[in-house]
């Protein structure tokens, strides 16, 4: 009975954090157990040009909405004590994009830098970026290096944005920083696990236990490759600007009927046989 209560208590004081809900996200937040949520959330912001689309607008007004979905993720997983969150922003491969929608992405990203830095503060978030921000315009780079700065002395969720993103890039930069420090030492340590995850960007950070995709999409699109070896993974129908709080709350509730084993089976239970899922279809 003492631990009914205490974690009623629980439930309640984070729903007063996350402020008023809908029917719907009442329902769905009661079903969550707040003391068995990811440490680590990682999301593949996909389908806003789609969203678009279907609505007759231009890719802009996409990627302009999905802003606001990013707000209320950011937020909701902030006041839900979640450790990190990652969003897929900008790959290595989205150059290949028309010159115009880059253009436009690198704006909005400085535009929403600027703009959510009180939500960032007031929720006592610190942000990182993940990728190759060295090949990023001077401008965005200096944006960038100074929401790092203004929040280092936070001490809640750590946001880490990937710009400039990939995850065999990724690989490759700390293998070649591995090669830059052993280079003139006569006896060379050995590589293992440990040695390249301290070099990947995400150093610090437990890996992601939920990796999120939207759209319906069933690939991992080069992120997070070396992270995600275990993490759970979510895919919705649902598109990135259309992805609400209701809908974090199921990834969150999926994330915790899976029996997570990492790489073993418990003790006399049979081999389980169980089919990739896509939410909503």
């Amino acid at each position: 009975m003492p631990q009914t209560k205490s974690h009623t208590t629980l439930q309640v004081s984070a729903s007063g954090a996350l402020g008023p809900l809908t029917p719907e996200e009442a329902l769905l937040f009661e079903k969550l157990d707040l003391e068995r949520l990811p440490r680590h959330v990682a999301v593949i912001m996909d389908g806003n040009g789609r969203w678009a689309q279907q609505r007759h607008l231009p890719r802009a007004a996409g990627h302009r909405s999905g802003t606001k979905t990013a707000r209320s993720t950011i937020e909701t997983c902030a006041r839900l004590n979640i450790e990190a969150l990652t969003l897929y922003a900008f790959s290595v491969e989205n150059w290949r994009r028309p010159k115009t929608e880059t253009d436009f992405l690198m704006q909005l990203l400085r535009e929403y830098l600027r703009r959510e830095m009180p939500l960032i503060q007031r929720n006592n978030i610190r942000m990182r970026f993940l990728g190759r921000s060295d090949e990023l315009p001077k401008g965005v780079q200096d944006d960038m290096r100074d929401a790092t700065e203004r929040t280092s002395g936070n001490h809640g969720m750590v946001l880490c944005v990937a710009m400039n993103y990939g995850g065999r890039a990724e690989i490759v930069d700390a293998v070649n920083a591995i090669v830059a420090e052993q280079n003139g030492h006569a006896g060379r340590a050995e590589i293992t696990e440990e040695s390249v995850a301290r070099h990947m960007y995400t150093s610090g950070l437990p890996d992601p236990d939920l990796l999120i995709r939207t759209s319906g999409e069933m690939r991992v699109s080069n992120f997070l490759l070396w992270q995600i070896a275990y993490a759970e993974i979510f895919v919705t129908e649902t598109l990135w600007p259309d992805f609400n709080r209701a809908r974090l709350f199921e990834s969150l509730i999926e994330f915790q009927k899976r029996e997570r084993r990492y790489g073993g089976i418990r003790e006399g239970q049979p081999h389980p046989e169980v089919s990739a899922r896509v939410v909503g279809k």
